[in-house]
């Protein structure tokens, strides 16, 4: 693992830190790892949420069908 320092942050902005820090029952160092993570890494997708959702209420079953009929294009005339 990596170790980051970071310099010059204002009395305003690590005072709100351990505040959040303490609402949350973590040190300032966790913290500051989740709000790092949260903010580089990728989001889910709507696809990923619906899936965990579906896991959690213990699956879904779900059936298509495909609608078998022609597609037509509007006409912009």
């Amino acid at each position: 693992m990596t170790t980051l320092t970071v310099r010059k942050v204002s009395d305003e902005v690590h005072r709100a830190l351990r505040v959040q820090a303490a609402s949350s029952g973590r040190s300032v160092e966790a913290e500051l790892r989740i709000i790092i993570q949260h903010a580089v890494m990728p989001k889910t997708n709507l696809a990923d949420s619906l899936l965990q959702i579906g896991r959690e209420l213990g699956g879904v079953e779900i059936e298509f069908t495909r609608d078998k009929r022609p597609f037509l294009a509007p006409s912009f005339k």
